[in-house]
């Protein structure tokens, strides 16, 4: 068993590429290794901004012999088929097998394949790794890139690292031959360095300012910038994915902080946060109050002579021409009312289907208003919601959202604040896009309520409308999202009102499996509740749904389900249709009955048909575990029902649970298809109201198991 390395060195790949480029690369590789016969042990892979790197362990030194198997035409196919058969394979005709395939005498092609030297099938896989490598974006370089069939690679491809224990893989790719050379940092050590196999890859690399490794990198820059914050008595303002593109843009990272002017402090933190994260890729920091401080910390990709002084003074310079373009935008923006920016809304279409943007605010505002007026969102002063309402999407045609787009609502409610609006108004104006994914906060103020969940009821209702719903994975206009940000704030801040009906309710019902799976909530169990019928209300269903879960989840309820399962059986297989559908118009007609009377028969049914109805005046003396059943059911119907009606699911389980002896004793003790017409169909009858009983909470037949 021996080790393999292969570095593929390029020009700068960038950031956003390179995890791709090394889930890529590890496909690759083992696509052409399983091809190959080649059993694989552990393989690494690593990236920096000018290489790729892939190592793996435990190679053997040659493939296993296999023997390949292939069908060839009927002995009784004309000649022809024969003929191009051997000039397919190779073959001769004595060399065939001939078997039996389905009744017909069929010929076979077996070659026998020897093992190779993984040395040889690593100089092939190379080459084809490299020209099937799936860049997202690649180019063609040099005098060969005239051809369309030259080497494309996402920046020029300048070298191959590719050794088999101590072995050279020679290999060619695009005029690129492979060897042991590669080099250090583009300043620190841009000579070659010569690699002696993968033991020594990442130490010999380390030695010349490239950590190759690019998860030491990202350790590396949180830890230093850390200690950075720490060491000026500030906080760092983490950012994983500034991290991971800080290694991404680096072979020897050096974290540096910084300072800017602080006069920059007056324009909004989320401004100077996301100007230095997105141009500059600069963290930021919070002093002891948890405010943003005047610093940044930049990642340098050398060690400075000088510390790093010159470093940083070049970037407070970028980084101060950028924070004057956003104070800028700021002081300009703040010249003009919320109000007079949202008239500007009437030269943006919304969609063609659907008006302007200023067409979607009027229906938002209404709606808002509503919501408010009719105390579904309760304790909302209605003309405030509206009010916010009108102003929600004005800040789209501010410079500050032109320039950063991430920022639309937020800069609205800065606006809104700066003009002495009122804290309600410019809370909701900020944050009436939550939630926008899962882990994002539920507003709860008021206003904001209002404006929030009427910006996304108005989106779903109005794209339903036109017939622009979510198809398979495509969902363009985002409406999964607004539903499960409907969901969320129905939920977190228990309004009561029915969400929508028809297609729309099955869409909610849809988002709510989804929603409530991720929380733990079985699926079949939220099927139970809506099979009732009729329920909209997304907070009693959620109530309900909960309630039967934990109960399902007990002796007792699974039990009950048990019972209930084979209580339904029965009905099914006797074809119940109730009451009416039992009686006999003669006794010739049911060879089980024994009441000729029909009057008689029409008396027991309507007497069985009493939902409260007790065991008296059944016509016959009932069974102990019969009355035991009829004397449960008439206690835990009302109580159930009460509970139900009061929204109190947890007691109507309870109640329930009550059943749960007296039907295992039903089964047990109590033959259903007695040869006596009244007890045969009293005894269904029973059955049947036991289900209904239990369809009052919720449809178990929906329930799984």
């Amino acid at each position: 068993m021996t080790d393999f390395l292969l570095e593929l060195r390029s020009e700068e790949i960038p950031a956003r590429m390179q995890a791709g480029a090394r889930a890529d690369l590890e496909k690759l590789f083992r696509k052409e290794m399983d091809a190959a016969g080649v059993a694989l042990g552990k393989i690494t892979v690593w990236s920096t901004p000018r290489r790729l790197a892939l190592i793996a362990n435990g190679l053997p030194e040659t493939t296993e012999a296999v023997s390949e198997e292939t069908k060839g035409p009927a002995t009784s196919a004309p000649e022809q088929a024969l003929e191009g058969f051997l000039r397919k394979t190779g073959l001769t005709k004595d060399q065939l097998e001939i078997r039996d395939l389905k009744g017909k005498d069929t010929y076979f092609a077996v070659v026998e394949k020897p093992g190779r030297a993984v040395k040889d099938v690593l100089a092939e896989a190379i080459p084809a790794i490299v020209r099937a490598f799936p860049w997202p974006k690649s180019q063609r370089w040099g005098a060969a890139s005239s051809s369309t069939e030259s080497l494309r690679w996402v920046r020029p491809l300048s070298g191959i690292v590719a050794i088999l224990g101590e072995e050279l893989v020679e290999c060619e790719v695009g005029g690129i031959r492979s060897g042991y050379a590669t080099k250090g940092h583009r300043f620190h050590a841009p000579g070659e360095i010569t690699i002696g196999g993968a033991d020594d890859y990442a130490a010999k690399l380390s030695a010349c300012h490239v950590i190759v490794d690019h998860v030491e990198r990202q350790d590396l820059i949180r830890d230093e910038a850390r200690n950075a914050a720490a060491a000026a008595g500030l906080t760092l303002v983490e950012d994983e994915g500034l991290v991971i593109e800080n290694a991404g843009l680096t072979e020897w990272p050096v974290p540096l902080l910084g300072r800017f002017d602080e006069a920059f402090l007056d324009v909004p933190p989320e401004t100077i946060q996301l100007t230095a994260r997105v141009n500059q890729k600069y963290f930021v920091c919070e002093d002891a109050d948890g405010k943003l401080a005047d610093a940044f910390i930049c990642t340098a990709n050398i060690d400075a002579t000088d510390g790093g002084e010159g470093i940083v003074a070049g970037n407070r310079k970028v980084l101060a021409a950028r924070l004057s373009d956003a104070r800028f935008f700021w002081e300009q923006d703040k010249k003009t009312p919320l109000a007079e920016q949202a008239k500007k809304l009437e030269r943006i279409t919304f969609h063609e289907k659907l008006g302007t943007v200023a067409d979607k605010v009027e229906r938002v505002a209404k709606l808002a208003e509503w919501l408010a007026s009719e105390g579904i969102v309760p304790n909302c002063d209605p003309a405030l919601a509206r009010q916010a309402a009108e102003l929600c999407k004005a800040d789209l045609v501010t410079e500050m959202v032109g320039e950063f787009p991430e920022l639309q609502g937020l800069m609205g409610g800065y606006y809104a604040r700066a003009e002495g609006l009122p804290d309600a108004v410019a809370d909701a104006i900020r944050d009436h896009y939550k939630p926008v994914g899962q882990g994002d906060e539920v507003p709860t103020a008021r206003v904001t309520v209002a404006v929030s969940l009427a910006d996304k009821l108005d989106t779903l209702r109005s794209f339903f409308a036109i017939d622009e719903k979510p198809t398979g994975s495509k969902d363009p206009f985002a409406l999964r999202r607004a539903a499960l940000g409907v969901l969320r704030l129905i939920a977190s801040n228990n309004l009561r009102f029915g969400v929508a009906e028809g297609e729309l309710l099955d869409f909610f019902a849809d988002r709510l499996k989804v929603q409530q799976k991720e929380a733990g909530v079985r699926h079949d169990l939220i099927d139970a509740v809506f099979a009732l019928g009729g329920e909209d209300d997304l907070v009693r269903l959620l109530a309900r749904v909960h309630a039967l879960q934990a109960f399902v989840a007990t002796e007792n309820g699974a039990n009950l389900l048990a019972g209930y399962k084979r209580a339904a059986n029965i009905l099914r297989k006797e074809d119940w249709q109730g009451i009416e559908g039992q009686i006999p118009q003669t006794g010739e007609e049911d060879p089980l009955a024994v009441v000729e009377d029909p009057d008689l028969a029409e008396a027991i049914a309507a007497k069985m048909a009493d939902r409260h109805a007790d065991a008296e005046g059944l016509g016959y003396t009932p069974e102990p575990a019969e009355k035991n059943l009829i004397d449960a059911l008439v206690k835990a119907e009302p109580e159930a029902s009460a509970a139900v009606a009061n929204e109190d699911f947890a007691s109507a389980m309870r109640a329930l649970a009550t059943l749960r002896a007296p039907i295992d004793g039903f089964f047990e003790q109590v033959t259903v298809n007695d040869t006596d017409f009244r007890k045969r169909t009293s005894r269904l009858a029973l059955l049947d109201r036991f289900r209904a009983a239990v369809h009052n909470v919720a449809d178990f037949s929906r329930i799984e198991g």
